[in-house]
């Protein structure tokens, strides 16, 4: 891939007019990020999206769509380690991170460059991984942002059946120099290219489909299964936000959304520290597997609904939030696959009654 560029999949467009870019952070890693502007006159502020881990920007691009004609400038980037950011093993497929505190100066890099160049006030919408690593962020008061998003934020892993024995294991191992091999069993492929039967992702066969082809076709961003030391940092970050005050010390106003039927991360660790934030509450989409941005129609309606209703805000604006154009207006009709989006953005607008 060369540099400043886009993965392009047909069936599967990355939103026009985006600019893409690399900057290096603190001590150097070279990381690949992405803008938009709105594709509406009024604008609101700017997003910064985090992703999960082994995500990419382009998985993203039904998300951009629908943020830019909310009236948001969109912000996004790849962390270290996975899509087009710098790798540093010789295995490119391999998930790695050495240690919890490079991921914190990805996230100091991107937060600078939102706040140079793109207009307040800023939010985030954070998944997994990147849900978790921006909780931290703002109890540690390094997320300057309005509002947070954080959906299934990765508070605790639901695949470990034992983790203490493999928080253990994955210690000393690291100390023993294996960081930058596999997990035990782990291998190259990419957890979004497995079958859709019985997939922990999504209970959508057409968006699965969709970023399945997208990961296989773009191998170059894709990655397989993570490293000793990924598993040891995200050891490390779970354990700072399962103190008993870590909730109590995140004073960005936060929208925690839960999925109900998700065997990645913990949603009882999820509602146990939602039920602790002074500054933020919870939603559990009952049905919903991991990846709620990527889950059917209907379970995204009542995600949008939830957001619209936070984000930005009444009492940043001082009024509520317009409502989103729906996609048959949204200027740049090909950015939303209206097979796979169908009209979300028309059943959001209606949908509060929806959310349990």
């Amino acid at each position: 891939m060369t540099e400043a560029e886009f993965f392009h999949q047909p069936d599967y467009p990355v939103p026009g007019h985006g600019k893409v870019w690399f900057a290096e952070t603190s001590d150097g890693a070279r990381l690949r990020l992405a803008s938009w502007r709105p594709t509406v006159r009024r604008e609101r502020g700017t997003i910064l999206v985090a992703q999960g881990r082994a995500e990419f920007i382009e998985r993203y691009s039904e998300t951009i769509a629908e943020l830019r004609r909310r009236g948001f400038h969109v912000l996004t980037f790849d962390w270290r380690g996975q899509g087009g950011s710098q790798r540093f093993t010789s295995r490119q497929r391999r998930g790695h991170v050495g240690r919890l505190v490079h991921y914190e100066r990805d996230l100091a890099l991107v937060v600078a460059q939102m706040q140079e160049h793109f207009p307040a006030p800023y939010f985030v919408l954070a998944h997994s991984m990147g849900a978790a690593l921006c909780l931290d962020a703002a109890r540690r008061e390094a997320l300057p942002v309005a509002r947070l998003v954080a959906i299934a934020p990765m508070l605790g892993i639901s695949m470990i059946e034992n983790p203490r024995g493999a928080r253990w294991l994955a210690r000393v191992l690291y100390w023993l120099g294996f960081g930058k091999a596999f997990v035990p069993g782990g291998g190259d492929t990419a957890i979004g290219t497995k079958p859709f039967e019985g997939n922990r992702l999504s209970s959508d066969p057409v968006r699965y489909a969709r970023n399945a082809a997208l990961s296989a076709a773009a191998r170059e961003l894709a990655v397989g299964d993570p490293s000793v030391g990924w598993i040891h940092a995200a050891f490390q970050l779970m354990g700072r936000l399962a103190q008993p005050r870590a909730p109590l010390e995140v004073r960005v106003p936060t929208l925690i959304v839960a999925a109900g039927r998700d065997p990645v991360v913990s949603s009882p660790a999820i509602e146990r520290f939602a039920a602790r934030l002074k500054t933020g509450s919870a939603l559990v989409l009952p049905t919903a597997r991991h990846e709620i941005l990527m889950e059917s129609d209907a379970i995204r309606a009542q995600f949008w609904a939830a957001f619209d209703a936070f984000v930005p805000g009444e009492d940043l604006l001082g009024e509520k939030p317009a409502a989103p154009a729906s996609a048959v207006e949204e200027g740049e009709r090909g950015l939303v696959q209206r097979p796979v989006a169908g009209s979300e953005d028309g059943a959001a607008l209606g949908g509060a009654a929806a959310v349990p």
